[in-house]
């Protein structure tokens, strides 16, 4: 069984930059999917709806806003227990070459912008704060009709969301294949041992030797970095990937549960169940539609 994204085709030609969508609509109604350009997803009056992006899957509240950067990252608002009759939806969808060496955002003076485009290549989710903060601009965003006027709007809201450190990832960097970052060399240094040998047995003080530091020292000072603690991120990190595999390919849940490193299927499913809202089997089913080739 294989299992297919759709890809949708966005109503972006090769000439525009930007495209603005502004509805109203009662239900949530398009398939989980992936496209080739950048989106800001603004979503009100909709509590109750399940936002799915990579592996995250969670209930969302009245607002919800989230950016998304990358070209397969898969993702899609669903209707779940959502009551509403008037569901508002402004949808962003843009062209930004933002890692390429020579753009603009690679200088000091769009650091925040820059970093915020990197990390939501997991899907980024923004703070009621930052809903707010932003909420009239993009409302208004589909009627300035001065092209070059919306895009200047437009990058000024990003810059604005840039600010909120506490806008959280959604996919884990396993799922979504991304390269981890940290602007700490040690995290750096493990976040990338546990990506190449998550299938493999490891412990604390294993960890804390790869960058000279004592087990108690290590933990707290990855705690610090990262806001879980090591066993925390190894489980995610293990989910992540066997989530990509039920997706990507046809193994039964047994084998996808050996080969990302887990001891006994009963504990692959406990944990699948407790960080993703579902059983491995119910999260493969998700994700079974069609894919079209643009």
């Amino acid at each position: 069984m294989e299992t297919r994204v759709l890809r949708e085709i966005t109503p972006l030609n090769e000439n525009d930059f930007m495209y603005v969508a502004d509805r109203h609509k009662k239900e949530f109604d398009y398939p989980i999917h992936i496209h080739d350009v950048l989106e800001l997803n603004f979503v009100a009056n909709a509590a109750g709806a399940r936002r799915v992006v990579g592996d995250s899957s969670e209930v969302i509240d009245n607002l919800d806003l989230v950016l998304i950067t990358s070209p397969d990252l898969e993702h899609m608002w669903e209707q779940y227990e959502c009551k509403s009759e008037d569901i508002h939806e402004v949808t962003v969808q843009f062209r930004l070459y933002f890692e390429r060496p020579t753009s603009p955002f690679r200088y000091n003076s769009h650091k925040s912008v820059y970093r915020m485009l990197v990390r939501a290549k997991r899907g980024l989710a923004f703070p009621p704060q930052a809903i707010m903060l932003v909420y009239h601009r993009l409302v208004r965003l589909s009627s300035i009709e001065e092209g070059f006027l919306a895009v200047q709007e437009l990058f000024s809201i990003l810059y604005e969301l840039s600010k909120f450190d506490n806008a959280r990832e959604l996919a884990t960097s396993s799922f979504a294949k991304v390269e981890v970052e940290s602007e700490s060399k040690r995290i750096l240094k493990v976040k990338n041992y546990i990506d190449e040998h998550y299938k493999d047995d490891m412990c604390l003080e294993q960890l804390a030797d790869l960058v000279g530091m004592t087990p108690t020292a290590f933990s707290r000072y990855f705690k610090q970095r990262t806001s879980k603690n090591i066993s925390e991120y190894i489980v995610d990190i293990r989910l992540g990937h066997a989530a990509r595999m039920l997706i990507d390919t046809a193994d039964s849940v047994s084998t996808i549960c050996w080969r990302t490193g887990f001891n006994t299927l009963s504990n692959f499913n406990r944990l699948f169940r407790k960080r993703k809202g579902c059983n491995p089997t119910e999260f493969r089913e998700k994700y079974q539609k069609t894919k079209v080739i643009v």
